[in-house]
């Protein structure tokens, strides 16, 4: 079948976009169906994709009924009841989940794979942006939208392909990676995997999958069986001594510090990276440690010169440590931390960049399976935060479970702890007298990040 027309099950996902703009790129015509408009359904919209709203089989475009010249992409989120899903099933479309699609575009490539419950959207992106400005090469298929870019697609020369490897649903199997990192690997997605030696388990399969010669790099203590005899494996953590760890960690000012990455090979000193928070040093010995084992692939070595100014430029990824206020009277960030391990570092990091100020946290919880399974380790996490917020859950593609609410959080959070609208809760920050502000989650909390941001100028 030659390809002339992809139509996205799920077009506005931020991986679903980025294979959208892949095709565009390429000259096919692209459209696609998502739930609500977003502003990254607007800004593919306005790129040339055809997007709808209404999931009904009418909303199809024309020219994207035709099954000799349209395959059809979808993301395990959407509904196997999608009344467009189902008529192209039942027409003889071709239809590929996403993960499918990446695995074949990564055919012929070298592939950097960032895997791990949390952590993955900034080292891959990192590790995009130091393929640019170190080795002047390298594409990417990004899981958020990197602010160095202005995209999450990145296209480039050469066959270094950086991309955010996926366990929901186990889609990171579709990949064959040549160096991989694993960030960590929590209990999270439980939905799918049912336990957690599950989760494991696949996590050990996607070593297997990495290349014969290739290289793992993983974090020191993340304990998954490791049986490929083929590949290096190398350890890397924030300050632990290891194969790859940063040392001498100053704080700097504004959250920023300057630090040492020690490699294998010897130490990179004096590297200050360009945005803020210990947990994003950790990010960065990752992605340093991957450019590293590439770097030992082609037999070359990396330049230290240009890896520093590289890690001082990078302005990281929109909702990962997001500033909209940074004053000494109020400071307000987003972040897209959805699991407990993310919020407490998340916050960690924050209570450690602005020493001696109260912590007032915003968390929209994402899914009533992962509320179900883990409002103990929330309520934990969110209790480090002097105050806190919680809004409902958002269900994403889920239907409500009976007794899983926002409540039984906030029924174990040992810090102040409120509940409130989304739609009330810019006003409801702004009376509040807040010092230093972080909203959370994977949900539309976002949406909310400029009227917040607003109101507290106001205040």
């Amino acid at each position: 079948m030659e390809i002339q027309n992809v139509y996205f099950v799920g077009i506005g996902g931020i991986g679903m976009s980025a294979l959208a703009r892949y095709f565009m790129h390429e000259g096919k015509r692209v459209a696609g169906y998502d739930r609500t408009p977003t502003p990254l359904t607007a800004a593919i919209e306005a790129e040339g994709a055809d997007v709808n709203y209404d999931e009904s089989v009418e909303a199809v475009p024309t020219a994207f009924r035709d099954k000799s010249s349209t395959i059809v992409v979808y993301t395990p989120a959407v509904p196997a009841d999608h009344s467009q899903m189902q008529w192209f099933r039942e027409q003889g479309f071709e239809v590929v989940k996403r993960s499918q699609m990446l695995g074949y575009l990564s055919q012929g490539k070298y592939v950097m794979a960032v895997a791990g419950t949390h952590g993955k959207t900034t080292t891959s992106t990192l590790v995009a942006w130091l393929n640019h400005e170190v080795a002047n090469e390298g594409s990417a298929f990004l899981g958020g939208i990197s602010k160095n870019f202005a995209s999450n697609l990145v296209l480039g020369t050469g066959r270094r392909l950086a991309v955010e490897a996926d366990e929901f649903d186990r889609s990171f199997l579709r990949l064959n990676p040549d160096v991989a990192v694993i960030t960590s690997v929590d209990a999270d997605h439980l939905d799918i995997y049912g336990t957690y030696e599950a989760v494991k388990e696949a996590f050990s399969q996607f070593v297997r999958q990495i290349r014969p010669n290739g290289h793992l790099v993983i974090k020191n203590g993340v304990d998954i069986e490791i049986d490929n005899p083929d590949i290096t494996t190398y350890r890397y953590s924030y300050d632990e001594p290891c194969d790859f760890y940063a040392r001498n960690v100053e704080l700097v000012g504004g959250g920023m510090y300057r630090y040492d990455i020690v490699t294998p090979s010897g130490v990179i000193e004096n590297c200050r990276l360009g945005i803020p928070g210990w947990v994003n040093i950790e990010n960065s010995v990752a992605a340093v440690a991957m450019l590293w084992c590439a770097a030992q692939s082609e037999g070359k070595t990396l330049d230290e010169e240009r890896l520093r100014k590289a890690l001082a430029e990078f302005e990281g990824v929109k909702r990962r440590f997001e500033f909209y206020i940074n004053t000494p009277e109020v400071v307000y960030m987003d972040d897209y931390a959805h699991h407990p391990r993310e919020l407490s570092a998340t916050i960690t990091s924050v209570k450690k960049m602005f020493p001696g100020r109260r912590v007032t946290a915003l968390f929209q919880p994402h899914l009533y399976t992962r509320t179900r399974d883990l409002y103990v380790e929330f309520a934990e996490a969110l209790s480090q935060a002097d105050e806190v917020v919680l809004l409902p859950i958002y269900p994403a593609r889920e239907e409500p479970i009976e007794g899983i609410t926002s409540e039984i959080i906030a029924a174990k959070v040992t810090a102040p702890c409120r509940i409130v609208e989304r739609e009330e809760l810019a006003e409801e920050v702004a009376r509040m007298g807040v010092d230093v502000v972080v909203s959370f989650g994977a949900g539309n909390i976002d949406a909310c990040c400029a009227k917040i941001a607003e109101a507290l100028k106001n205040r």
